[in-house]
């Protein structure tokens, strides 16, 4: 059984895919370090709106990985970049965009700044680990 989960591993290697954990610890990564720069950029009292950042920068990255983890978008299409390294921080925009709309937040310039450097988190950290 080892060696069939082995070959299966190496073959889903080669065909330019990605195993299940590589892309939870990207996702996990993008929801520590968006949550930090939530709690440096938002008021103390709003952390209901710093955890929603975190855990739906990681919730976008990793579905949006794991359902697309297919070579076509795997595939550097320019040097460094995949689509998924693109949309990977689109759905990060997306589903925080969502998430303000549905409950306000208390500073929404300070929460949009913290959505952009989000989405930029999300998109470093795709190239960088991904």
């Amino acid at each position: 059984m080892t060696q069939i989960l082995g070959t299966a591993t190496n073959l889903a290697t080669q065909a330019g895919t990605f195993g299940a954990t590589h892309i939870a610890l990207t996702a996990a990564l993008t929801g520590v370090l968006a949550l930090a720069a939530a709690a440096w950029r938002l008021p103390r009292t709003a952390w209901p709106d710093v955890v929603a950042i975190g855990v739906l920068s990681a919730a976008a990255v990793f579905l949006w990985r794991i359902s697309a983890n297919m070579p076509q978008l795997n595939s550097d299409g320019l040097p460094g970049f995949s689509a998924n390294d693109w949309l990977a921080p689109a759905m990060t925009y997306l589903f925080l965009s969502a998430y303000a709309d549905l409950r306000s937040p208390g500073d929404p310039r300070r929460y949009g700044q913290t959505r952009a450097i989000a989405v930029v988190i999300s998109l470093v950290v795709n190239v960088v680990t991904i």
